[in-house]
């Protein structure tokens, strides 16, 4: 195998401007590709990040059937005393889940005394959901970052539509499951920053107020929002915690609670799929690059060397050699264009790191982009690098093999 490696070496420094081209067109898919993955990786785990840090959570607890008629808000949908005691203990024994946040969310109306319009709101507990959604207090623009009894965080677009500040008094008015109506005064102690997407127009106020304009008489839940210690375990936590809660059945023998991820109670999870499906039609472009580029370069290497193939086979050389020698020269130039390309292009992300590129998204502005390659994107990318040229080598490398050694030689 060594001295294969040294004709095969000998081989691409005989014909250095060749070899040169090739490497360099496959050091540019390589750098093209890991660049991009970098880039578009940070966009989506900052996009994502804005998302459930900010006020979605990692996951999300109801009621089974009330994410199916989560425009409405119903209140019959509710989780109560006892439900909540079994969630509780559900999430205590999954020891990756970090902090959970119960909310009550409901429509009201909103009135300055002057307007009226209508209003979603959550009831939380302050240090649940500042936990859960540790992005949330950044979202305050105007006021104290956090949330008292008898306040209100306003949304920004409606405190500028119903014209309140900060210190106004404004009324909520809202209707019980029962039918009843209700209304409390409320201080607004904050204008909040619209969040993109479902949620970012929500108002918030303490779980207390929200008991006392429902009229409840005992703590009940509409969503419980949760946080994990470790994001990329998603996947694995929510089967977990589905399994423990998917034992706990009505009297009908179904299950009582549901639990989504992220990806279920968001639009943006299309968009995170975009990049995901950018990311793969970029890494089938580079083994396009690759397959032609080396493809290319065997068959000219095969078509010059008809003479000297002969030769080698007239003086015993198996055909199986034959193939390996053309294999190995593949192999070579794929290694040559994966290890410059990957210098280079962890060279180019790690400048862009220093470089802190800014952007927006959606009303959040200044984010900074953070681009990062990790070992599997490149190890994948050397991978098919490598074994996509050894393919590109096989149809020349066979062709070379079952030359008959006469009719070579007699080549001109």
């Amino acid at each position: 195998m060594f001295s294969l490696m040294k004709i095969a070496v000998r081989n691409l420094v005989r014909y250095k401007r060749r070899t040169f081209l090739t490497a360099s067109l496959i050091t540019i898919g390589v750098v093209f590709v890991l660049v991009f993955i970098a880039l578009s990786g940070s966009f989506k785990n900052m996009m994502v990040s804005q998302i459930t840090d900010s006020f979605l959570g990692h996951m999300q607890i109801h009621k089974k059937g009330y994410v199916a008629s989560i425009d409405t808000l119903p209140l019959t949908m509710n989780m109560g005393t006892q439900a909540i005691k079994k969630v509780k203990k559900a999430i205590s024994d999954v020891p990756e889940i970090e902090a959970y946040s119960m909310r009550i969310k409901f429509g009201g109306m909103f009135s300055n005394f002057i307007e009226t319009t209508n209003i979603r709101l959550n009831g939380v507990y302050p240090e649940e959901e500042m936990k859960a959604a540790p992005l949330f207090p950044e979202r305050i623009i105007e006021g104290e970052k956090h949330i008292v009894k008898g306040e209100i965080l306003v949304p920004e677009l409606l405190a500028k539509g119903m014209k309140v500040k900060l210190g106004d008094v404004i009324v909520i008015v809202a209707t019980n499951k029962d039918g009843s109506v209700n209304g409390k005064q409320f201080k607004v102690g904050g204008i909040l920053e619209s969040a993109t997407g479902p949620g970012g127009r929500d108002g918030y106020i303490h779980i207390d107020d929200a008991l006392e304009v429902l009229r409840m008489d005992e703590l009940q839940i509409s969503e419980i929002a949760l946080r994990i210690n470790n994001f990329a375990n998603l996947g694995a936590v929510h089967a977990k915690l589905s399994g423990i809660l998917s034992r706990e059945l009505n009297k009908e023998g179904k299950p009582i609670f549901e639990v989504h991820t992220w990806e279920k109670l968001s639009p943006f999870y299309n968009i995170a799929r975009m990049i995901d499906l950018m990311t793969f039609s970029i890494k089938l472009m580079l083994i396009a690059i690759v397959l032609v580029s080396i493809m290319n370069v065997m068959i000219m290497a095969v078509y010059e060397r008809i003479r000297e193939i002969g030769t080698i086979a007239a003086m015993g050389t198996l055909p199986k050699k034959i193939l390996s020698m053309f294999l190995v020269e593949g192999f070579s130039l794929g290694i040559l264009g994966a290890v410059i390309g990957n210098v280079i292009g962890v060279s180019i992300v790690y400048i862009l790191n220093i470089s802190k590129i800014t952007f927006n998204f959606g009303r959040q502005t200044g984010l900074v982009l953070e681009p990062t390659v990790n070992f599997i994107d490149i190890f994948t990318i050397s991978t098919i690098v490598i074994i996509v040229s050894v393919l590109a080598s096989l149809q020349p490398a066979f062709k070379a093999s079952r030359m008959e050694p006469i009719k070579a030689l007699r080549h001109v």
